[in-house]
């Protein structure tokens, strides 16, 4: 066997299509899609979106004498 052949692929997605139906289907694919970018982001240790940059507190005003 030479891994996923297209046969493979249609057979998944008509058990998938039976077990989920049609409105569930749309929704799992969406979520099964940003999983996996989230996976590959995660181990390519990059993310989308670049970090805040550090918010530095103001100095303290002096006490004053008097």
């Amino acid at each position: 066997m030479d891994g996923l052949t297209p046969a493979h692929l249609i057979l998944i997605l008509v058990v998938a299509l039976l077990v989920l139906g049609p409105g569930k289907l749309p929704e799992a694919g969406a979520a099964l899609g940003k999983s996996l970018r989230e996976f590959r982001e995660a181990m390519s240790g990059t993310e989308r979106t670049p970090p805040a940059p550090p918010t530095i507190p103001p100095p303290a005003a002096p006490p004053s004498e008097g």
